[in-house]
């Protein structure tokens, strides 16, 4: 029987006792800032990151995952015996896919053993993608069913999230069809969505009540008649609002599975603070 390990990036925020459960292997996004450069999630944690945030004169930047990284990810479990697949974040969003495409020209003839699946998307949009792989492979799935699973279960799953301003978006490049509400009033709270891998502009409401409650609107219209249902927020120093978000849509929504997770500083950097998403996979 064949083993297979799953390898993602640190924009999945997967729960860890899930990438424990399922010995999933996470590899870092960079954050730069400055003079410093630190690994996503490693170190740098969202608190330290959303305080500096605050009084910061420099604004940090992003980049990929690194191909040596991605090499370490690959090697090291091949050479456990196992077969990967890897699951990133939408090339559209990332260079990270380029990173582990690199990383596998390095590995000569075992590159055979390893399989790469863009996940059109980020966050637990993404690490539902992931764990539907990891489960499958946890009960003996081969490589071929897993990529299967996983690019099954990518046109099951989506993400909306509300931002305080597109500012943070619009700096880092990431903005995408949401390039169309710069400029709206101030007091209108954006609403966006992942679509094909890219940042898509959904609706803008008046308030953050309703804007949050727009979320769980959007979500709902998505599963409506699907089962089983996963939820995931995801949130930029927003906890106790997005606490609230999960616990009103998995109630409305009967869900299944219902899973909190923090934006970490890679993402919060072109998300910004504030920002607070929902994650779904739905009918699988």
């Amino acid at each position: 029987m064949s083993k297979v390990a799953l390898v993602t990036d640190s924009t999945a925020y997967i729960p860890q006792e899930l990438i424990e459960k399922y010995h999933i292997t996470v590899t870092p996004q960079i954050l730069i800032w400055g003079d410093e450069t630190f690994e996503d999630g490693i170190d740098i944690q969202p608190e330290e990151f959303y305080r500096r945030l605050k009084s910061a004169k420099i604004m940090p930047t992003t980049s990929q995952v690194s191909i040596v990284n991605m090499q370490k990810a690959f090697s090291g479990l091949i050479e456990k015996g196992y077969d990967v697949l890897g699951i990133f974040i939408s090339a559209k969003l990332s260079g990270t896919i380029q990173s582990a495409q690199q990383a596998l020209e390095s590995l000569g003839s075992a590159a055979s053993k390893v399989a790469i699946v863009d996940s059109y998307s980020t966050a637990m949009a993404m690490g539902f993608q992931v764990l539907t792989a990891a489960r499958a492979a946890a009960d003996g799935a081969n490589l071929a069913d897993c990529v299967n699973l996983a690019e099954k279960a990518r046109a099951h799953t989506g993400v909306y999230f509300a931002v305080d301003t597109l500012e943070f978006l619009h700096r880092g490049g990431r903005i995408g069809g949401a390039q169309r509400f710069l400029g709206s009033a101030l007091n209108l709270k954006p609403i966006l969505m992942l679509e094909d891998g890219r940042i898509e502009a959904v609706d803008r409401v008046r308030t953050r009540t309703k804007a949050l409650d727009r979320l769980i609107e959007l979500v709902a219209e998505k599963v409506k008649d699907k089962s089983p249902i996963r939820l995931a927020t995801l949130h930029a120093n927003a906890g106790q609002e997005a606490s609230e978000v999960l616990q009103k849509a998995s109630q409305q929504l009967q869900a299944t599975e219902s899973i909190f997770s923090e934006v970490s500083p890679v993402i919060g950097t072109h998300a910004g603070p504030g920002t607070i998403g929902l994650a779904y996979m739905a009918g699988m």
